[in-house]
């Protein structure tokens, strides 16, 4: 056993970073580090189960297999080789290959505080930026999965691209993959950085998993947690030739590359806080006064089916959010596991399997502290007494059932806002249960419920600009990606709406707008595809913030109220802001 190798095994057992982590942290990287441990002895050994290219004698099934105890890493029950066809073929993908450049670009000298905001300089960039969920690399080179040890890359100082998008196989031999967890193994010649799914992670103190391993060590690194059939995970390998410093005379080529399945980890599960990439779109230098100049996105819970909804409760500096697809509102406090704050927040109907998403969606605070929630399944918007009783708000208009209240907000009288689309039945606009025949934003108050406007489609996101003036209401409409402001009465009532911000153009595809905020200034926030675009109290667009993954809500939370939570699907992120947003 070499001695990098002893140094990996070495580290992997100790703990990393020193960081103190709750129960649930240790238990997951603790199997995390008895899967990689038992990887490398069984690299070290050799493993009959593994086709290599250049390994006439196997047979093309030998690429998926669930191997016996002796043949694989502890805890895994079954593999499949990525560098085989048949292995490809297993998880319908196809490799596709680019070259990757240096080019010069600009960038800002550090200031006193050692930030990018100094005098403009000329610095190096690589393209092409290959690592998105949603990079298009329909251009690039198909190669076939038995050649990815062909030599690549221009020699030297050089860098490439490999991507795969593997889709979950119902079967694996014998094996079923359904709620197993699924870890992506490789070795490139010499250095990789692995994303998943448009996301790279990266810890202080962190060896391998995602980034640089060591010289031709493996990359291990978990991409799916509770896994289903059918589910697609997107991989990006960034190659490097090295060392970098010494420039050798060969090239890049993919040594190893394959899936290893085993129990499933623990599901949604919150994270110890660390940094994933984020790109920062910068449209106006008034976005600099929004978005710090180094800007850091840190995950903090992940393995969710849909986050949603999400509210940031002061006195107990905890995060509530919904994940309508799984029936449930979660409470999040850093530094603690994961809990169940309510189960079957939005429906228990004996059709609950037909709905997508039968639980709750958005939630927020009234003046007392109460919960408020908009229940897909049930039709209705409910407040959580501080007894523990529920008290229904709202459920019918003119005797017809709503449709399946989305998102909400109050105004300092108490009065309550919230849209109504039909995006929480299973069949949508032309389902059966649906009762009235629009879609509406209403307005309740002193137990009255009034129909503020029906001219939407897909009335979603709803927000008071900070002298409540003003409604804002986004539209998820292919057609129409809109965000409409309308002027408030002093009833509360709202006057002809006008469009403020129009995305339709701009934005391709079926996706449109989702949840809205704003802050102390006027600024609106806006979940769109591409991200959090980020507009003044003009409706003109400074910037956008880019997760790994689509932002569809987010909350003002922290002490001073300028940490974004972005519920981003699958995961939740937080960011640091400038400017304090308006919360309850």
């Amino acid at each position: 056993m070499n001695r990098a190798i002893t140094r990996f095994i070495r580290n992997l057992a100790g703990h990393s970073g020193g960081a103190q982590l709750a129960p649930g942290y240790r238990s997951a990287l603790s199997f995390q580090r008895a899967l990689a441990v038992g990887a490398i002895g069984w690299m070290l050994l050799g493993a009959s189960t593994i086709t290599h290219a250049d390994d006439a004698s196997s047979s093309s099934s030998s690429s998926l297999t669930t191997a016996s105890s002796a043949e694989r890493p502890a805890g895994v029950e079954a593999m499949i080789d990525l560098t085989t066809t048949a292995g490809v073929a297993a998880v319908n993908g196809a490799w596709r290959y680019s070259d990757a450049s240096i080019v010069e670009t600009s960038f800002r000298a550090p200031d006193s505080a050692g930030q990018p905001t100094g005098v403009a300089i000329n610095t190096h960039d690589i393209v092409p930026h290959a690592g998105r969920a949603d990079f298009d690399d329909t251009g690039w080179e198909t190669i076939q999965p038995t050649t990815l040890s062909a030599r690549r890359g221009t020699g030297r100082v050089s860098f490439n691209w490999y991507r795969i998008a593997v889709t979950i196989p119902t079967k694996i031999g014998t094996f079923d993959p359904s709620g197993a967890s699924v870890w992506f193994v490789t070795r490139l010649d010499d250095y990789a950085e692995v994303w998943v799914d448009g996301e790279l992670d990266r810890t202080y103190g962190q060896q391998g998993g995602s980034v640089v391993a060591g010289w031709n060590a493996p990359n291990r690194v978990l991409i799916g947690r509770h896994v289903k059939p059918g589910q697609t995970i997107q991989l990006a390998i960034f190659g490097m030739n090295g060392p970098i410093s010494d420039a050798p005379t060969n090239y890049i080529f993919v040594r190893e590359a394959r899936l290893e399945f085993a129990a499933g980890l623990a599901t949604p599960v919150a994270v110890e806080p660390h940094e994933v990439n984020v790109q920062v779109e910068r449209d106006d230098p008034a976005i600099d006064a929004i978005v710090p100049p180094n800007a850091k996105l840190y995950k903090v819970a992940e393995g969710f089916q849909f986050t949603e909804g999400p509210i940031w409760l002061r006195d107990q500096q905890v995060l509530l959010f919904s994940d309508p697809n799984h029936n449930t509102i979660y409470r999040l406090h850093e530094g603690e596991p994961l809990t169940v704050f309510r189960d079957r927040s939005g429906y228990d109907g004996a059709d609950i399997a037909e709905y997508g998403q039968p639980g709750s969606n958005g939630l927020t605070l009234d003046s007392q502290g109460r919960l408020t929630i908009n229940e897909h399944g049930r039709h209705r918007v409910t407040r959580l007494e501080h007894d523990g009783s529920l008290t229904v708000l709202a459920d019918r208009y003119e005797g017809k059932r709503l449709n399946s209240p989305n998102d909400l907000v109050y105004r300092s009288d108490g009065a309550l806002y919230f849209t109504d689309p039909p995006f929480g039945l299973p069949r949508f606009f032309d389902d059966p249960r649906k009762e009235l025949p629009f879609s509406g934003v209403y307005l309740w108050k002193s137990g009255r419920l009034r129909l503020l406007t029906r001219d939407l489609k897909g009335p979603n996101g709803i927000v008071f600009s900070p002298d409540e003036k003003y409604l804002y209401v986004s539209n998820w409409d292919p057609a129409a990606k809109t965000v409409t402001r309308y002027p408030v009465h002093r009833d509360g009532t709202v006057g002809r709406g006008e469009i403020f911000i129009d995305l339709t153009k701009q934005i391709a595809g079926e996706d449109a707008l989702d949840g809205m905020k704003a802050d102390v200034r006027g600024n609106l926030y806006l979940s769109a595809p591409g991200g959090v675009w980020i507009f003044d109290a003009r409706g003109h667009h400074l910037g956008t913030i880019t997760a790994p993954r689509p932002v569809h809500n987010f909350a003002w939370g922290g002490s001073d109220g300028r940490t974004l939570y972005l519920c981003a699907r699958s995961a939740l992120y937080r960011i640091d802001l400038q400017i304090p947003g308006i919360r309850p």
